[in-house]
């Protein structure tokens, strides 16, 4: 299991009440893709810019379909923007890969995404894993409270453990989320004003 896939059952175990925003959760599943990457040593950051290294892969599909997409020009990429490239729908391609592997059945649906798919088995040990790691994995830790979750106060993510590279990337992670929030909000102002006219 990746902290991706951890990440991606926690969110997905989350009751109706306490529902994330599928945009918000596919940023924070690239992030998790790219502290994995970072770890299995597959990829360095120089300062926030994302610097392949060779073409060395993990052997997890989804891992090394997030490894390809990194830009491999010696410009390289920011973190930031392959966030938001990468992330597109990723939510809905971890729902998917669980779907296929048996982790998660779709026919119990009981509302739309994110709440809508369900764990397969009420004591499935993936689910286990993902609700006991995220109290002891710093990166788990800081995703759910970026995401508001976990239970956890924004001011969990902080070091990561003392991973210069991988606190570079929450950072990157907290500043997309914030500003797709910011989208949100501003297209909700918007579209009141449009109704507002309307009705006037």
């Amino acid at each position: 299991m990746t902290t991706a896939r951890d990440l991606a059952l926690f969110a997905l175990n989350l009751p109706p009440e306490r529902t994330v925003e599928p945009g918000d959760l596919s940023l924070a599943l690239a992030g998790a893709e790219a502290v994995d990457l970072l770890k299995s040593g597959s990829l360095a950051l120089d300062g926030d810019r994302m610097a392949p290294r060779s073409d060395r892969t993990t052997g997890d599909r989804l891992l090394d379909q997030a490894l390809a997409s990194v830009v491999r020009q010696q410009s390289w990429q920011t973190i930031q923007s392959w966030l938001w490239r990468r992330g597109k729908d990723l939510a809905e391609t971890y729902a998917r890969d669980l779907e296929r592997t048996g982790r998660l059945d779709r026919s119990r649906r009981h509302g739309s995404w994110p709440g809508a798919v369900r764990p397969l088995k009420a004591d499935s040990a993936e689910r286990g894993r993902a609700r006991l790691l995220a109290p002891g994995d710093p990166v788990l830790v800081a995703l759910t409270a970026l995401l508001g979750i976990g239970g956890f106060e924004p001011d969990a993510v902080g070091d990561a453990g003392g991973d210069a590279s991988v606190a570079t990337v929450l950072a990157a992670v907290g500043d997309a989320v914030t500003e797709l929030e910011a989208v949100r909000l501003r297209r909700g102002v918007e579209a009141e004003a449009f109704d507002n006219v309307w009705r006037a």
